[in-house]
């Protein structure tokens, strides 16, 4: 038999998500993110889950590649660009459209293929200070390629530093006004935090990402606050139970001690799987339907549950880690980090089933 230990990814949720998205941005077309393996959800999975999407934006130029090769039509945009000369011919061949973040990928895109006819977004830095041209740059990048015969069609793109908090977005939405001719392309702008918060920032394409799988952009929300149905559920079974001691302790470095007698869970999973090592004792778990908590250190293949509020729990009973009924922003709030990180950080032993 198989550990017990499986995430099941649910295409119907992935489909509903795309329609939040839709619902919200209707005069939008949708470029669904699917870099990083479809944030662990498998990205030709996805990719078909979400065949009704205008286009998709990952970062391999092997992904997109395969993608096309596999039958998807769509628009596919390289979200990093191009890294090297020798790539033109694939993106051209494959009819792959490229972002262009720099003076240097501007020039090298002079030397396209004869007859090549390339789709290309100018990335522009409004503020986040990551990728992007600078407003100077932009005007030198946007002549250069206007005078390039081998693009077909130009885009204009920046992304968002703080859709998702106080700050918001009306400070880069300014700067990206004050850039010349900024009207005269279509624009994507929207990440998921902007899809639901700022619909003056949908334009012409959109980019949700988070939002997809389910999870929410904001601190302190869960997707479900805003419609959202997680697309994967993480669970497993408990293999064995532990009757404690006052004064036992539980795991390496015994962190965590009984202050009564009690029984505690071990569940077929752990950080090796991608579940997060430093999630503290309290971190939400469900078992047999009920809501617990993890107690002790997680180790590299277990961890452990309080079983108080669930005394009928056996080996055997089922255990969701996230997901349906425990939701993955909760699980990374309690370990400090973020339910991006805990969906794409998906071990590959970790078995898939589909839904």
């Amino acid at each position: 038999m198989s550990r017990p230990l499986f995430a099941t990814i649910h295409s119907a949720a992935l489909r509903h998500n795309l329609a939040v998205v839709r619902r919200h941005a209707p005069r939008s077309q949708v470029l669904a993110v699917i870099k990083a393996n479809a944030y662990g959800h498998g990205r030709l999975r996805v990719a078909a889950a979400l065949s009704e999407a205008d286009g998709f934006g990952l970062l391999e130029l092997e992904a997109a590649v395969e993608l096309r090769e596999t039958g998807f039509r769509q628009r596919i945009v390289l979200l990093e660009g191009f890294f090297e000369p020798t790539e033109l011919p694939v993106l051209v061949s494959h009819n792959l459209a490229t972002v262009v973040h720099s003076l240097e990928q501007a020039a090298v895109l002079d030397g396209l293929p004869s007859g090549a006819r390339l789709d290309a977004l100018i990335k522009v830095n409004t503020g986040m200070n990551r990728l992007g041209l600078s407003p100077t740059d932009y005007v030198a990048v946007r002549d250069r390629l206007s005078r390039n015969s081998g693009i077909a069609s130009v885009i204009l793109m920046t992304h968002f530093a703080n859709a998702d908090d106080e700050r918001g977005v009306a400070w880069q939405m300014e700067r990206l006004r004050e850039l010349p001719g900024h009207d005269q392309f279509p624009r994507s702008l929207a990440n998921s935090a902007a899809i639901l918060r700022y619909p003056d920032t949908h334009a012409d394409w959109v980019r949700p990402g988070i939002m997809l799988y389910g999870c929410s952009p904001f601190v302190g929300k869960i997707g479900g606050d805003a419609g959202l149905v997680p697309a994967m559920t993480l669970e497993s079974r408990l293999i064995a139970v532990q009757d404690l001691k006052s004064g036992d302790t539980v795991g390496y470095g015994g962190l965590f001690r009984a202050e009564r007698v009690m029984r505690i869970g071990v569940v077929a999973c752990g950080y090796a799987d991608g579940y997060p090592r430093h999630a503290p004792t309290g971190t939400p778990v469900q078992v047999a339907g009920r809501m617990t908590g993890t107690v002790g250190r997680v180790s590299m293949d277990l961890l452990c549950v309080d079983l108080a509020p669930v005394p009928e729990a056996r080996p055997g009973s089922r255990v969701v880690l996230w997901g349906e009924g425990v939701p993955v922003e909760r699980v990374a709030e309690s370990a400090g980090t973020v339910g991006y990180q805990l969906l794409c950080a998906l071990s590959p032993r970790v078995r898939i089933v589909e839904s």
